[in-house]
């Protein structure tokens, strides 16, 4: 399969993207590349390999959620430089 002009502005529109002019020479060449690719990997023989869904057969151990000592919301506050009666105050970060 081969992505022509016609086809990039149609997957362009699909996925909302504004392909400038001097951009779809570059991009025509990297998807007809990775489409190119995806043709050699389907030559591949893949009899009697089973599909994955992870890479590895590791498995993620979770700890208990067990409930233990805990900070009161006063102890926690009178360390904090600036506080209310119930929050932490810190710094505006976005305007």
């Amino acid at each position: 399969m081969k992505v022509d002009h016609e086809t990039l502005h149609k997957i362009a529109h699909l996925a909302r993207l504004e392909v400038k002019p001097d951009e779809e020479a570059a991009l025509l060449n990297s998807l007809n590349g990775v489409l190119t690719w995806m043709e050699q990997l389907n030559e591949v023989d893949t009899t009697g390999v089973e599909p994955l869904t992870h890479m590895s057969d590791e498995v993620n151990v979770l700890r208990e959620d067990v409930a233990g000592n805990h900070l009161s919301r006063e102890k926690a506050l009178s360390n904090a430089p600036q506080h209310d009666d119930h929050f932490f105050e810190v710094p505006k970060v976005l305007e």
